[in-house]
């Protein structure tokens, strides 16, 4: 698996929403390094881009509405976000807002797929997304959990022309031959109440050191370190203010294809 540059329909960025801004940039440099820097135009409301050295790789902001819950949200790259949009209308998605325009940045859309999973468009003008992925502290996969995998295949599909190749328990996500991401779906273990959503795993070297960092700083476990069924070592963790993310270690065996997926 190798995210090298943010290309239409793959991710190009993840941002985080939260209630307490100050302490997720504290809990997230300290687990990854980050560098934050907060926008100091008023209109951005407090957005802050973290980096690492010179690249960009995440954002983290304040919740805007009432009901926006702490998350993390994936954004997949596109040419024309109009013509996305009503796409994804087309294939039973629906459109929460957008299309808009960011500033010179680029144009964005929030969007719900059949299952009610919360996902995001950005179509790039002067910022193109994040300047580093599957390295240390950045983003290197992304999982799809749903209740209802098959009307999800399909939407993504239409939407993005996604490659997919799938085992008994595992949907790997797949563009211009190299995979992304993948899609687990959501059995008895997940409460009700969890909404199907989008995870993001950010690469580490050491996983086991990683996650004691995360811990000792406030996080909870939902998956302890495991290994993936010929794939890497991976852990599903909630920060202190209730958003889930994963990490996952590379192992040897994952290379230019993207064979291995984090979730598997």
């Amino acid at each position: 698996m190798k995210l090298d540059a943010p290309v239409p329909g793959r991710p190009c960025w993840v941002e985080l929403g939260t209630p307490d801004l100050d302490a997720a940039k504290r809990f997230y440099t300290e687990l990854f390094g980050w560098r934050p820097e907060r926008d100091p135009r008023q209109e951005a409301g407090g957005y802050t881009v973290a980096h690492l050295g010179e690249e960009a790789v995440a954002a983290l902001a304040p919740l805007y509405q009432e009901s926006q819950p702490c998350a993390w949200n994936v954004s997949f790259a596109v040419s024309d976000a109009d013509v996305t949009a009503r796409l994804l209308t087309e294939a039973g998605g629906t459109v929460l807002v957008g299309p808009m325009d960011v500033f010179d940045l680029g144009r964005f859309v929030v969007a719900l797929d059949p299952g009610g999973a919360a996902f995001q468009l950005w179509q790039a003008v002067s910022f193109p997304g994040a300047g580093l992925f599957d390295e240390p502290g950045s983003l290197g996969w992304v999982d799809l959990l749903t209740r209802d995998p098959a009307p999800a295949e399909a939407f993504y599909s239409i939407v993005f022309g996604w490659t997919v190749r799938s085992s008994e328990d595992y949907v790997h996500w797949g563009v211009g031959g190299v995979d992304f991401g993948g899609m687990v779906r959501m059995d008895e273990k997940y409460p009700p109440e969890v909404p199907p959503h989008w995870l993001p795993y950010f690469v580490v070297a050491e996983l086991d050191a990683s996650v004691a960092t995360a811990l000792d700083a406030g996080a909870t476990a939902l998956v302890e370190p495991t290994k993936a069924p010929d794939g890497p070592r991976f852990a599903v963790l909630r920060d202190p203010q209730g958003a889930v993310f994963g990490l996952y270690e590379p192992c040897e065996a994952d290379g230019e294809n993207g064979q291995n997926g984090a979730g598997e």
